[in-house]
């Protein structure tokens, strides 16, 4: 798909109108009186919070923001194969991929060793290994990925709509009761309005919980007592995003180039197929230097690039958005409002994003990094809210989103030090450096594209005691999705896309050897242990007056070919009566793909003589491997942190 042909425009590039483009205003009126959750900060955190939370129109979110509107110039474009799989479940991963641009090589560049004043091309690596996701790494402003958020919650049951032009002031927390459900909105923020026909208004706004997704610069992170601790390399770099005419033969691909004295340089392709992104290397800043000190011009950052482009031209046209940074990398101890001296008692303020984690953007980590903050938070404050789960869940966030990001502060720091220029004098040193960033870059594909993430085991997360039974769906990991064919209309599909954001667990039952049809199977014998059994989770969990999988949804897979299985052999639970009418819900069962390299019994090392049951959380993530027979295992997992409700 092309566009910015003639200039750089915002917003949706199918509206042919420009003047049209700009996203809807936000919510008119004044804040709410009181919420459940209050979100400040209208960035990927804090909107992909929302998105999750605006499925459910029994808990009142309120989400507002400094700013006078949406976003319409983005500053982070990179998007992960695993920040594309969580797009699929709120929605509009296809709405990405269409208008993406799509990042599928690799190039590097170096100093000629001939003329080392100019750079040539030194290799080339495949952006993604094969089979590590059926996503693409894709580029695409961050705005659009707002529009994409803001229209998700505007369509949602809670038709969550944001309140622009409030600058949060502070926040005072209400000490903690013996039963906080008598008082339950214990957080009060004041907000001083900033749109003209209101400037100055103060607005008061209870609620239950808060989450700061409001930057490095956070208000909410502050008011909780926590603060980013870390350091600055004293090293500058310039991005800038460029629409301009060059004969370097590469600037279609994402590169990393080295020249031999003028420092590196990463070029980013965008989307719509002429604008693309720089990044590019500036002079070391002094001891105690701030970037700011340099009174660096948009114009140093040309003339830069054309330094390090040599001897290949660049004419630049336009520049829609550019920046100075310093690389650093700071970190918060804890991602919530949980003291030592408090330690027995649920958070309920939380922090988000850069408000908890800032670092250098060549790794193009922190947009995903801080979505997957928001998408692992979201699903437990609304079973929290909806009294499905005990509050004690939400003390996990921090400890699994603050491990995360440590790792990712680790990796920063390492990568940036790798792509900063060491020796120029030396040819041989600068040769192995060449060599370290290509070797570097491979190595930690599966870093750069969101799939490495591993949970430890916690109530939500369980041990590897039958970790064999599907070795290629690791505990703690996300589900790796794998083609599979829908029994009842042959419909070729991917598993994992039935995993949508909206709360519910979902177990997959992988069945074994046994003919589906005897009575004796072990996927018959596990949905009769779940519909009718006292411990079965799913009645114990799942309100009498719902749909039988709104808590938890039961999907299988068989080994057979689609052809060959009889759908009314299959077990009731798997074709449930739902909704007012009782109709039935035929989406329920799956067969593996047959076709070379696609079973995905094989793709994912499934034992096909026992089967198992693959437990995946709401955020996509592999919670626990179970045997097909282990009722007492899967009762005693949920039990740890759900609610009755029968």
């Amino acid at each position: 798909m092309q566009f910015h042909l003639n200039g750089f425009a915002p917003g949706d590039p199918h509206i042919a109108d420009q003047t049209k483009r700009h996203p809807a205003p936000g919510a008119a009126g004044s804040l709410p009186a009181e919420v459940d959750v209050l979100i400040v900060g209208c960035g990927p955190a804090g909107l992909t919070l929302a998105a999750q939370l605006s499925a459910f129109p029994d808990i009142t979110t309120c989400i507002v923001d400094q700013k006078p509107g949406p976003l319409l110039r983005g500053q982070a474009d990179g998007i992960a194969c695993r920040t594309m799989e969580m797009f699929e479940a709120f929605g509009f991963s296809e709405r990405v991929l269409k208008e993406a641009c799509w990042v599928n090589e690799t190039t590097f560049w170096t100093p000629d060793r001939t003329r080392p004043a100019n750079i040539i091309r030194s290799g080339r690596v495949q952006d993604t290994e094969d089979g590590l996701s059926e996503f693409p790494h894709v580029v695409l402003n961050q705005a659009r990925v707002h529009d994409f958020y803001l229209d998700v919650m505007r369509k949602s049951p809670a038709g969550l709509v944001p309140h622009y032009a409030r600058r949060l002031i502070d926040l005072t927390l209400a000490p903690a009761t013996p039963d906080d459900n008598d008082h339950p909105h214990r957080v009060t923020a004041r907000f001083e309005r900033g749109d003209p026909a209101h400037e100055g208004q103060i607005e008061t706004i209870k609620a239950r919980y808060v989450v700061g997704c409001d930057g490095a610069r956070s208000t909410v992170r502050t008011s909780i007592g926590r603060t980013l601790v870390g350091d600055s390399a004293n090293h500058a770099w310039g991005v800038m995003d460029v629409l301009a005419v060059t004969d370097f033969p590469d600037i279609r691909f994402k590169s990393l180039i080295r020249s031999a004295s003028n420092g590196s340089m990463i070029i980013i392709p965008r989307e719509g197929g002429y604008l693309f992104r720089l990044y590019i290397e500036m002079d070391k800043l002094d001891v105690g230097e701030r970037v700011g000190n340099r009174n660096i011009t948009s114009d140093h950052l040309v003339a830069a690039a054309r330094r390090i482009f040599h001897p290949y031209t660049l004419d630049v046209k336009e520049i829609p958005w550019w920046s100075v940074y310093e690389i650093g990398q700071r970190l918060c101890e804890k991602f919530d409002d949980v003291t030592d001296a408090d330690a027995d008692r649920a958070p309920c303020v939380f922090i988000a994003g850069d408000a908890c984690h800032t670092h250098s953007p060549k790794a193009g980590q922190g947009m995903n990094v801080s979505m997957q903050d928001g998408f692992n938070l979201g699903w437990k404050l609304a079973s929290v809210l909806r009294g499905t789960c005990a509050p004690e869940l939400l003390s996990s966030y921090s400890a699994e989103r603050q491990a995360i990001a440590k790792e990712l502060i680790d990796f920063d720091r390492e990568w940036a030090q790798v792509l900063s220029s060491a020796s120029h004098a030396d040819p041989g040193i600068s040769q192995d450096n060449h060599a370290r960033t290509q070797d570097y870059f491979v190595k930690h594909g599966r870093y750069t594209a969101g799939t490495a993430v591993l949970y430890p085991p916690s109530a939500i997360t369980g041990e590897a005691t039958y970790q064999h039974l599907a070795a290629g769906l690791t505990i703690g990991t996300r589900f790796h999705s794998a083609p599979v064919i829908r029994l009842t209309d042959a419909k070729p599909l991917h598993l994992g896309h039935t995993v949508k954001a909206d709360g519910r667990w979902r177990l997959f039952a992988f069945a074994g050897s046994q003919d589906p049809a005897s009575s004796t199977s072990g996927i018959r014998s596990l949905c009769a242990f779940l519909i009718d059994a006292p411990q079965s989770p799913i009645l114990r969990y799942t309100a009498s007056d719902n749909d039988i999988d709104s808590v938890i949804d039961v999907r299988a897979i068989f080994q057979q070919s689609h052809e060959t299985l009889a759908i009314e052999a299959m077990p009731s639970l798997l074709m449930p009566r739902k909704g007012r009418f009782g109709l039935i819900d035929y989406e329920k069962i799956f067969c593996a793909d047959s076709r070379s390299a696609r079973d995905i019994f094989t793709l994912r090392h499934i034992d096909r003589e026992h089967g198992c049951v693959v437990i995946i959380r709401p955020d996509q993530y592999i919670a626990n491997v179970l045997p097909l027979d282990g009722y007492k295992q899967l009762s005693a997992f949920f039990l740890s942190f759900m609610m009755p409700q029968r």
